[in-house]
C-alpha cells in the first residue's frame, strides 16, 4: 500500500523571509505616504502666501489644446489680492457657488443630502461643491474618477486647516475659470468689461458668476438667456445675503450664529 506524500510544512526560515518581505513593503508603503502627507502639508501651507503662477486646471487645459493642435489657445492670468478684486465680485461668487462658504468647515453635507435626495426623486443630480473643494480641485488635480474625489477631500481639510477663509476665497477668485483660457476676476474683468476687478459693478460680478458652471458653454461676452436670468437670481441672492457686508462673516474663525443663506 502506497503512502501518499503531503507537502513539506514551510519552513522557520521560509516563513521569516516571507514575513520580512512583507514587513518591507508595510515600512515602504507606510514611509511613501508619511512622504506624500508631508510634501502635500507642506505645499498647501506654503501657498497660504505664495501666489501661484498656474494651476492644475490651466495645465490640463493647455495640454489639451496642445494634442488638439490648437495654436490660437493661450491662457490668460494675472493674479490680484483680495483687496483689490470688487467685494461684489466676491459676493457674486459666494452668492453663486456656496452661501455658507464663511460658516462649513470644507464641506456642505446639507447640500450633499438635498441633491441626493433630488437625485432619488429622479431629478438631475446636481453639484454641491463648495469653494473649498473647488480650489483643491483646480489647483491640484486633474478631472473625473473616484482617486480625484478622495483626494479632492483631502486637499480640502489641508486647505481648511491651513488656510483662513479670506485666503480661500482669494485664491477661488484668482484661478476660477470664467471663459476659453480665462482664468481669474483681473483677466476676466479686462477682458469682458476693459477695466480692472477692483472695479466691477454687482451687475458684472454676477454675470461672471453666473457662467461658473460651465464658462466654455456660457459665454460673458454674449450671454444667453439662462446665463441672464441667472444673473438676476445671483443679484437677487447677494441682496438677500447682504451684498458686502456677508464678507464681515469671514472675518471671524468661530462666526457662531450666522444669517440664513438667501435660497
Amino acid at each position: 500500500m502506497r503512502h501518499r506524500k503531503f507537502p513539506a510544512a514551510p519552513t522557520a526560515a521560509y516563513r521569516f523571509q516571507r514575513g520580512s518581505f512583507l514587513g518591507g513593503i508595510f515600512k515602504w508603503l507606510a514611509f511613501a505616504i508619511l512622504a506624500g502627507v508631508l510634501a502635500t502639508s507642506v505645499s498647501v501651507l506654503l501657498l497660504r502666501w505664495v501666489h501661484p503662477f498656474t494651476s492644475a486646471f490651466m495645465l490640463e487645459a493647455r495640454i489639451h489644446a496642445a494634442l488638439a493642435g490648437d495654436s490660437a489657445y493661450r491662457t490668460d492670468f494675472e493674479w490680484v489680492n483680495l483687496e483689490q478684486i470688487s467685494s461684489h465680485a466676491a459676493v457674486a461668487v459666494i452668492a453663486s457657488e456656496d452661501q455658507q462658504f464663511p460658516f462649513h468647515a470644507g464641506f456642505d453635507f446639507k447640500s450633499i443630502r438635498e441633491s441626493v435626495r433630488a437625485s432619488e426623486r429622479g431629478k438631475r443630480l446636481r453639484g454641491a461643491s463648495t469653494i473649498s473643494q473647488q480650489v483643491a480641485k483646480n489647483l491640484f488635480l486633474w478631472p473625473g474618477g473616484f482617486v480625484r474625489k478622495a483626494l479632492e477631500a483631502y486637499f480640502t481639510v489641508l486647505i481648511e486647516a491651513l488656510w483662513p477663509k479670506e485666503r480661500i476665497l482669494e485664491m477661488y477668485l484668482n484661478i476660477a475659470e470664467f471663459g476659453n483660457g480665462v482664468y481669474g476676476v483681473e483677466a476676466a474683468a479686462h477682458r469682458y468689461f476693459h477695466k480692472p476687478a477692483a472695479r466691477l459693478t454687482s451687475s458684472e460680478g454676477a454675470l461672471l458668476a453666473a457662467v461658473l458652471p460651465n464658462p466654455i458653454k456660457m459665454r460673458v461676452d454674449r450671454p444667453s438667456r439662462y446665463v441672464l436670468s441667472r444673473r438676476d437670481w445671483i443679484l437677487g441672492q447677494m441682496r438677500g445675503l447682504g451684498g458686502a457686508s456677508y464678507l464681515k462673516a469671514l472675518e471671524s474663525e468661530n462666526p457662531g450664529q450666522h444669517p440664513r443663506a438667501a435660497r
